[in-house]
């Protein structure tokens, strides 16, 4: 069955990388080319200045510049600004201009660092979408963050009009499983790791905000629609063709979106390099990329 009508942002969102230029500065212009070939490619809706993105690399003034020259690329494709941080008064002064500039969401990750409990957490968020009227899009990664959201909290922020979804990159299906049971249909949850997508859609999942979409994002799109039209069989051979490059993309070494700007070079889009302290890959690691896309028929 497909669920993603329950999202106004559709099945397939890019976390778009950030380009640079020689220099080290924002490359706007590529950005919107690779806006332009990400919505070619599939992407039902762009990420802008997630983890994907660098943005903490990113300073306000060049993410909101970000945001604007996105949406003027995207048209009508619905553009999503990261603009959650881990200080409430900030998260809502920076959602509130995102909102000015007449983005489509925002994407509210789990406040890092400090560290809040689960009432903590819900009044966070609970302020910020209060503070706009924009669909909001909760942002559950604890492997960056060091605390997961629980799907308790999930639900009661879920009950806030305009929290419509979750992005969620625990890698934990109970929770997931947790999280379906305790939502309304209409609740969106979206896988935030590309490996976990077809075991997501099974759980009721609406589908993916994706690094791998950068490369493959027509083969998401396949593995996603097989899923929905009841052809499993091809669903999950899509599903372990594309597996080896999620794996390449993130190598225990290499970061995101370290991985992934080396994929779109050997794809043949420059996106320039990374800002510190990342670094680019290995070459090791490098070939074992290229291999794995090889394999899969992304060269």
């Amino acid at each position: 069955m497909n669920t993603f009508s329950s999202s106004p942002f559709g099945p397939l969102l890019t976390a778009m990388v950030t380009p640079f230029r020689s220099d080290g500065a924002v490359d706007y212009g590529r950005a919107e080319e690779l806006t332009a070939r990400l919505i070619k490619d599939g992407s039902t809706g762009i990420v802008v200045s997630g983890t994907t993105g660098e943005s903490p690399t990113l300073t306000p003034e060049e993410k909101l510049e970000l945001f604007r020259c996105v949406k003027r690329a995207a048209g009508s494709t619905p553009v999503i600004a990261n603009t959650g941080d881990n200080e409430t008064a900030f998260s809502i002064e920076f959602s509130r201009q995102a909102e000015a500039i007449g983005l489509d969401g925002l994407l509210l990750v789990v406040p890092y660092y400090n560290r809040p409990n689960q009432e903590g957490l819900y009044q966070h968020f609970k302020m910020i979408a209060e503070a706009v009227k924009l669909p909001c899009v909760l942002y559950n990664v604890p492997g960056r963050t060091a605390r997961n959201m629980e799907a308790k909290t999930v639900a009661r922020l879920a009950e806030i009009p305009n929290i419509i979804a979750v992005k969620e990159a625990g890698g934990d299906m109970a929770q997931v499983s947790y999280i379906r049971a305790l939502t309304n249909d209409d609740f969106a949850i979206y896988s935030g790791n590309d490996g976990d997508t077809l075991p997501m859609l099974a759980l009721g999942g609406c589908g993916i905000i994706s690094v791998i979409s950068h490369i493959a994002g027509q083969p998401m799109r396949q593995m996603m629609d097989a899923f929905w039209n009841g052809d499993l069989s091809t669903a999950l051979k899509q599903h372990l063709r594309l597996l080896p490059v999620c794996d390449a993309l993130f190598p225990p070494t290499a970061p995101n979106p370290v991985a992934v700007k080396a994929a779109l070079q050997l794809q043949g889009f420059d996106c320039g390099g990374l800002r510190l302290p990342l670094v680019e890959v290995t070459e090791t690691e490098r070939e074992n990329l290229r291999r794995a896309m090889q394999d899969a028929d992304l060269l």
